[in-house]
């Protein structure tokens, strides 16, 4: 059974979406693959930096997507 910490701040809960590295690119930003003609551009999570997660091209990851849609922040690796 999973619990779910309490969230103190106001703030709604960004859409997660999963998707498949498609190309690194400078900055640890990305190009990811949702479904089968959506290409958007993700930068690394603060907390994946920090602890030096890697991310390459053909990994599934999650993401959160920004209102337009049009960039994400990689969250986690699957």
């Amino acid at each position: 059974m999973a619990f779910r910490r309490k969230s103190f701040n106001k703030k709604p809960l960004k859409d997660q979406v999963e998707g498949m590295v498609v190309e690194a690119l400078p900055g640890a930003t990305f190009k990811v693959k949702m479904g089968e003609n959506k290409e958007i551009l993700a930068y690394l999570a603060g907390k994946m930096r920090m602890y030096h997660i890697k991310v390459l091209p053909g990994d599934k990851v999650l993401m959160e997507l920004s209102p337009d849609g049009n960039r994400g922040r990689i969250v986690r690796r699957l």
